[in-house]
């Protein structure tokens, strides 16, 4: 059994894809959490989900951070409850504390809105133990804010901890600046906390977990949080 949790934030879009991904996935249907709800309901994992939350107001995610649920988000996530930001969910979880650095302007200064190339940097996390490290993968971003900025002293932290979860690449797994569609630092693409129970990242997974929506390169995410939760058990 899976029991997750969709915090839904005034301006999420995206909330509903990733319900639909995890209970196809999973076979356990979310639950879907308001914003100005006080607390989460007992959860495997928490999910915050991709969108323009509060209209992007201020900066992305900066005053989805200061909703009433997320002082419970930021608890339960400290106390060991896994959580996933996706794309502005992201953004969230940066400007809440949770993870470290932040989402800017693309480099371009532009939408962007097609696949991209991931590899995969680290398999040993509650959301992507069913993927390889060094695997290559294709999934969707949609975002103008995803050039994830940090001082060199957390990017050097985050690479010798193996915090980089996933990276922007070529087809072949190469990494480098043209590789790169949003002017990330070092290309990344998604990062996790110490424990790897946290996990950020722009591209959407939710958007292509079925042939049905031209591939399932995502669907491993949500099979990842099936198997860790039921590892746990």
């Amino acid at each position: 059994m899976l029991r997750a949790s969709v915090i839904v934030f005034p301006g999420s879009n995206c909330d509903r894809d990733v319900k639909t991904a995890i209970e196809r996935v999973t076979g356990f249907a979310p639950k879907m959490v308001w914003h100005g709800d006080a607390s989460v309901p007992s959860s495997d994992v928490i999910v915050l989900p991709g969108g323009f939350s509060y209209g992007d107001y201020l900066r992305c995610g900066a005053m989805a951070a200061h909703s009433p649920i997320m002082k419970d988000v930021v608890a339960k996530a400290n106390a060991g409850t896994p959580v996933i930001g996706i794309c502005n969910g992201f953004q969230i979880l940066c400007e809440s504390g949770l993870l470290p650095g932040a989402l800017m302007r693309n480099a371009s200064l532009n939408f962007i809105c097609r696949d991209v190339f991931l590899k995969v940097e680290n398999d040993q996390t509650f959301f992507t133990k069913c993927y390889r490290k060094d695997e290559v993968i294709k999934v969707p971003i949609a975002h103008g804010e995803g050039n994830y900025f940090a001082d060199n002293e957390t990017l050097d932290r985050l690479e010798s901890e193996g915090r980089v979860a996933f990276r922007y690449s070529d087809a072949s797994g190469a990494v480098s600046p043209e590789a790169c569609p949003n002017g990330a630092q070092r290309n990344i693409a998604g990062i996790v906390n110490e424990t790897g129970r946290v996990l950020g990242m722009m591209p959407h997974p939710e958007r292509l977990y079925e042939t049905a929506l031209g591939g399932t390169d995502g669907r491993r995410v949500f099979e990842s949080m099936l198997l860790s939760t039921l590892e746990a058990a």
